[in-house]
């Protein structure tokens, strides 16, 4: 599976210039290759994100979490979410967990992973 140069250049905007808040990928079957979705702007919110899945498709994406600690520090995590809902096809189900590590591997910031089949209520 190949891995549009666009998927990791608007992830770097992402850790680096925070121009997102979240971005989330498909694989385009025809083309065999990973491709940007949506780009969620830096004011869009959690709700924002996970309505931007469909309860049909698979998805790879990335969110970036703004926290603040214990000594009132604001601090941020980039989490990648592979989503896997139960009315996917089996046959994309396997296609993206069988690309999913070295697609993730390409995103070089991601500070924790995370699977997914349902929206939190």
């Amino acid at each position: 599976m190949y891995v549009n140069d666009k998927c990791v250049l608007k992830f770097l905007e992402l850790k680096s210039k925070r121009n997102y808040r979240f971005i989330v990928y498909k694989i385009d079957e025809q083309t065999q290759q990973v491709v940007v979705d949506k780009l969620g702007g830096p004011r869009e919110t959690y709700k924002d994100f996970t309505n931007s899945f469909s309860l049909n498709e698979c998805r790879d994406a990335v969110f970036d979490y703004d926290f603040i600690t214990q000594e009132n520090c604001l601090k941020s995590k980039i989490f990648f979410v592979a989503w896997s809902p139960d009315g996917a096809r089996v046959r994309r189900k396997m296609l993206y967990a069988s690309s999913k590590d070295k697609f993730k591997r390409q995103l070089d910031g991601i500070q924790a992973d995370l699977q997914a089949s349902d929206r939190a209520r």
